[in-house]
């Protein structure tokens, strides 16, 4: 029988990748990894399908003192997705946000040096992105990824994780081109319940991955 949960992010990662072969061995696929939890999946996706891997930034906006609760995010170029809903129903006042935004728009910042350095951003014009990520809540991060991927014109954006909640796998399905989720259950609870070892995922491990894909990719690309 097979498990329900998965052993860690790399796991999940194997079994999206099962789920996307398709799409393996083309020119034109970019894998973009949300980081941190994401790019343990990405990693393992690009691996599969012998793409290149890279990151797409984009920091969830917590509610204060409850910042596991999110009333928003950013992402790249100024992009901002804010829950008008969810920010009126906890009576968040403006100046709360527009701190919030501050100090994760400065470790977007901060993240765009540490796992990039000099590295030039991806050419996605014309491409079919996959933006992954270890899981889908409520999405708001994924729509942020979306909304600011969009402005480079892909040909195709599809979102792949390997869990997501059963109502937001149905948003993301009205907004790109194709959703891919191993698993969407009804009653989700939370994206680390779907994993048995959820550790977060440090920079250190992000950085070292994308070396590993860029390294395994250019072995791969040079005759023995």
């Amino acid at each position: 029988m097979t498990r329900e949960t998965f052993r860690d992010r790399h796991e999940g990662g194997r079994a999206l990748a099962d789920r996307l072969e398709g799409l393996a061995d083309r020119s034109d696929v970019l894998v973009l990894a949300l980081p941190r939890g994401g790019v343990p999946v990405g990693f393992e996706v690009a691996r599969r399908l012998h793409a290149p891997l890279d990151v797409f930034l984009v920091r969830k906006l917590g509610v204060p003192g409850h910042s596991e609760l999110a009333f928003g995010a950013i992402a790249a170029d100024g992009v901002q997705m804010i829950n008008r809903g969810v920010v009126s129903a906890l009576g968040i006042a403006p100046g709360d946000v527009a701190a919030v935004i501050a100090e994760e728009t400065a470790e977007l910042a901060r993240r765009e040096r540490e796992y990039r350095d000099d590295r030039p951003p991806p050419q996605v014009t014309g491409a079919t992105a996959i933006l992954v990520d270890d899981g889908l809540a409520t999405g708001a991060s994924m729509l942020a990824a979306v909304a600011a991927l969009r402005r480079l014109r892909p040909a195709r954006i599809v979102v792949a994780v390997p869990v997501a909640a059963a109502s937001t796998r149905e948003e993301f399905a009205r907004v790109v081109d194709e959703v891919v989720c191993v698993r969407a259950p009804e009653a989700f609870h939370s994206v680390g319940s779907w994993y048995d070892d959820f550790t977060q995922t440090t920079d250190a491990e992000v950085r070292e991955l994308l070396r590993r894909a860029e390294v395994e990719r250019t072995d791969a690309a040079t005759p023995d």
